[in-house]
């Protein structure tokens, strides 16, 4: 397992889609107002932080959260941190594509994000998280997606995707992964 630098993980604050149960993906609706107060949260975990680079995904929703998570010390955003792409499940509600499609949703799991047709599929999002961990010239403060900070997580600590079911992610918290173990932060 490389020796990655330490990675302090946010997901973005809660969105419109999130509150409808509203597929994202690619896709991006805005925060609601309790995003915002995650994100002002957030703030407050990470004011002390220093010599850590900031980085947020390209999506709407995280660079919200990362202008107010941030404040003035601004981020890099890259697109290598954006969402998983689920293709045409994309803006659809969760509990009508659990109807529609009850074959791809019989997985245990997370396992249906591997099976969502046109969708980027994990070896594809573990791809993009590589190439992003692989350049990291230090510690990095990132604000970024659901299933994206599960795979940063699993990769950084060597754990294989079909591990990510065990990862819980929390909007409003700091996930910190260093020297392969997990902390989170409330």
């Amino acid at each position: 397992m490389p020796d990655w630098p330490d990675l302090y993980l946010t997901r973005h604050g809660q969105t419109v889609w999130n509150a409808e149960g509203r597929m994202q993906g690619r896709l991006d609706s805005p925060l609601t107002p309790m995003g915002e107060a995650q994100a002002r949260r957030l703030a407050w975990l990470v004011q002390d932080l220093r010599g850590v680079a900031r980085y947020a995904s390209t999506a709407g929703r995280a660079r919200q959260t990362a202008r107010i998570a941030f404040g003035k010390q601004g981020f890099i955003a890259d697109e290598r941190l954006h969402e998983i792409d689920i293709g045409a499940f994309a803006g659809r509600l969760s509990s009508e594509l659990r109807l529609d499609h009850p074959q791809i949703f019989a997985c245990h799991g997370l396992g249906w994000y591997d099976r969502v047709p046109g969708g980027e599929h994990f070896a594809g999002l573990e791809a993009r998280v590589r190439s992003f961990l692989n350049d990291l010239p230090g510690p990095a403060l990132i604000v970024t997606h659901g299933i994206t900070l599960r795979m940063l997580r699993a990769v950084a600590m060597g754990l294989p995707p079909d591990r990510l079911d065990e990862m819980p992610v929390f909007q409003g918290a700091l996930h910190l992964v260093s020297r392969g173990r997990h902390q989170v932060f409330f």
